[in-house]
């Protein structure tokens, strides 16, 4: 393999859109694609199956059990993946993923709903990772960079459609179908799979031993910062972040020990390109994720409606695609110009967004709007940018014998980063206004110190991503 990716021969999108390779993609975008339609189509339909079934008070558990247990699906894929080989593999993660769906389908009540997103998540983690870890597989190395262009950029259509879908069948009174509506999909997926997809892996087989203490203590770390964050204490949000953090460290100290890792060698150090990489991805993502309370906002200092809001906020996340598909068939020194950009457009996008939204005159100016939109795109176009090649050199840094666990632990890192930030931009705008003084006054306060405290996340990006070799 080669460890210079600006020296790999560049193929063309053709070579990956036809014959055998145009399935091999449809079977790997679809299965992040479905882990992500998911998301948004349970986000937009919850509200209607509160109204039938209740649980209001279980409401956020619905995301805090599904990203936790796409955490453990994550971490378990590599070990999956060695052992039933990439078919069988996939075909797993497709029927847990099902079975979740169905049970949710079938739910009575708010708590057997939850259990229905364990099983969804649990899959939904294993296929998001798979579809990574398997493009090193199924395509040779030069098609690597525009299939993870392809793949991270399925965000962007799935954030198209999910809230589409969902709104169709809540609007309708029927939420059920809406996890009915996911299993066509999947069987569709499994024919490719058991078609195109190799029974065994070509590669070395890389024995790693289950890392189970580390995935539970990394579960309890994102539970613990999650549930702090619902509170609107300060001192009982400041606690839950510090122990998750510590919690952590732990799960740095221990991961390795008797062969058992949940992470590849020299993730926890900066010493290392991989430590480099995967912490300059979590401060991309911390930057995205402030896309949570976009509509919040919009829909309560401007007056958008529910709909209209969201779609606007889905404009981060074409940004995402956009950016992923112009930069996944860059090489060369280019490469490194557009890591060095992709932060400093997303730091400046971020400080747009801090000046502008609580600004009353946003949707009175027509100049002034479409400089908002332009940094919305701007987040998602500065992460996605950079995502293919960050991945690509996750491949390439990856110690030899742990590839497998490499490209399956790029998901893991990206989930976790995504809760801890989910989690920590709850905790800042519950206390810079939304909850009190509320209304107006409150969004606008808490939209300046969210955009301004998570453009920090870029902005060390800016420095740590010239690191990046």
């Amino acid at each position: 393999m080669s460890n210079d990716p600006s020296t790999i021969t560049q193929a063309k999108w053709a070579d990956l859109l036809r014959g055998t390779n145009a399935l091999l993609t449809i079977a790997l975008t679809g299965g992040v694609a479905l882990h992500a339609i998911n998301i948004y189509i349970v986000t937009t339909i919850l509200p209607s199956v509160v109204n039938d079934i209740g649980g209001l008070e279980y409401y956020a558990w619905n995301t805090t059990i599904f990203v936790a247990t796409s955490i453990v699906g994550s971490a378990l894929s590599s070990k999956i993946l060695n052992n039933l080989g990439p078919k069988f593999a996939y075909l797993t993660a497709l029927l847990l993923f099902s079975l979740g769906s169905i049970w949710c389908a079938a739910s009575p009540s708010m708590l057997s709903l939850l259990v229905g997103r364990a099983f969804q998540g649990l899959g939904g983690g294993i296929l998001f990772a798979l579809s990574y870890a398997l493009i090193r597989v199924v395509f040779p190395e030069n098609l690597w960079s525009r299939a993870m262009g392809i793949v991270s950029g399925m965000w962007g259509i799935a954030t198209l459609c999910g809230p589409a879908i969902g709104g169709i069948f809540a609007q309708g009174g029927h939420w059920r179908w809406a996890f009915w509506s996911l299993l066509p999909v999947a069987i569709l997926l499994a024919l490719i799979v058991i078609n195109q997809l190799p029974r065994k892996n070509n590669h070395a087989q890389q024995a790693n031993k289950l890392p189970l203490l580390a995935i539970i203590l990394l579960v309890a770390s994102v539970l613990t910062i999650s549930i702090g964050s619902l509170s609107s204490d300060l001192l009982s949000n400041t606690i839950s972040l510090l122990v998750g953090i510590g919690i952590l460290v732990t799960i740095a100290l221990i991961d390795g020990k008797n062969g058992k890792r949940l992470l590849p060698t020299g993730s926890y150090s900066l010493k290392s390109a991989l430590g480099i990489i995967y912490l300059t991805m979590s401060l991309l993502v911390g930057g995205m994720t402030t896309e949570i309370y976009v509509p919040y906002f919009l829909q309560t200092i401007h007056h958008f409606s529910p709909l209209s809001a969201g779609y606007l906020t889905a404009i981060m996340a074409a940004g995402w695609t956009i950016g992923a598909l112009f930069s996944a068939n860059k090489t060369g020194s280019i490469v490194l110009k557009i890591l060095r950009a992709g932060p400093v457009i997303i730091f400046m996008s971020l400080v747009v967004l801090a000046i502008l939204t609580p600004n009353l005159q946003l949707v009175h100016s027509i100049a002034l709007f479409i400089i908002y939109l332009i940094a919305m795109m701007g987040v998602g176009l500065g992460i996605g940018i950079c995502w293919p090649h960050l991945v690509l050199r996750v491949f390439n840094a990856a110690p030899k014998g742990e590839e497998n666990l490499a490209s399956s632990s790029v998901i893991t890192v990206q989930l976790y980063a995504t809760a801890l930030s989910a989690a920590l931009v709850g905790v800042v705008v519950n206390n810079t206004g939304l909850i009190n003084p509320g209304g107006v006054e409150g969004a606008q306060q808490a939209s300046v110190w969210l955009f301004s405290l998570f453009a920090i996340c870029p902005f060390l990006g800016i420095f740590l991503i010239r690191k990046v070799k």
